[in-house]
């Protein structure tokens, strides 16, 4: 009877696909770049995947986000996207951390020691926290930058972090990592298209807990997509370059 790796083992062969299933991801973030992350790494016969998120599951993550359905709000992301993974390949090992990343938690989050990592977060100071811990610590890894407010998916590509341009998350990120004596040298999937400010909501209540304005950023479900089909791609070409 024909496998569900089939076709990849057609592609790339088995020797291949016995290196896949040995490999271990961590993805942080499932969200809308996480979730295309993980379901493509599944799909292709990554053996050990973990995945980092600490939040619920909200009637606006409908339009792109895979984990969320009317039948999943108000659950964790990561329940859900456990339960959806092992529906695809009841033999992955799925790991799910259920929490923050900053200073205090993510060497504890990588004491699982990954094979590779896939920063698939959307806030700034989480962000930068996981590459720096990344660079230090030698662990190869992809980085998604800003998929909000862009609307043209031919644009989209890889590069240097120091390379990447016209993305207003990156500026952020390359500005602190800077400071921290970080060197720009390592991965990140961009668009340079300039984003357009008519996609920006400003809130009606600008008073938050952290103490700053939060903006509601337009986002499509195919840019989305794309930013973490092409993660994925970078992660299996990783493996899959290995002899």
């Amino acid at each position: 009877m024909e496998d569900r790796l089939a076709r990849m083992r057609l592609m790339v062969g088995e020797k291949a696909l016995k290196r896949l299933k040995k490999s271990h991801v961590l993805v942080a973030g499932c969200g809308a770049v996480g979730g295309y992350v993980i379901e493509a790494l599944a799909r292709a016969g990554i053996g050990h995947l973990t995945i980092i998120d600490n939040d619920t599951i909200s009637p606006s993550n409908i339009n792109r986000q895979l984990v969320a359905l009317h039948s999943t709000l108000g659950k964790k992301k990561v329940e859900v996207m456990k339960k959806r993974v092992l529906d695809i390949a009841p033999d992955i090992e799925v790991d799910t951390r259920d929490i923050l990343i900053n200073a205090e938690s993510v060497e504890d989050i990588l004491s699982c020691q990954p094979d590779f990592v896939v920063d698939a977060i959307d806030s700034l100071n989480p962000k930068v926290c996981l590459i720096e811990a990344l660079v230090k610590a030698n662990i190869p890894f992809i980085s998604s930058m800003g998929a909000a407010m862009k609307t043209r998916p031919e644009l989209v590509r890889t590069a240097k972090m120091k390379d990447s341009y016209q993305c207003p998350l990156a500026a952020f990120i390359r500005k602190r990592l800077r400071r921290r004596n970080i060197p720009l040298d390592f991965p990140v999937v961009y668009s340079p298209e300039k984003p357009d400010k008519a996609h920006l909501k400003m809130p009606e209540n600008t008073e938050q807990k952290s103490g700053r304005v939060r903006h509601e950023m337009g986002s499509l479900p195919t840019l989305t997509g794309i930013f973490g089909l092409i993660s994925a791609q970078v992660v299996l070409d990783h493996f899959l370059s290995k002899k």
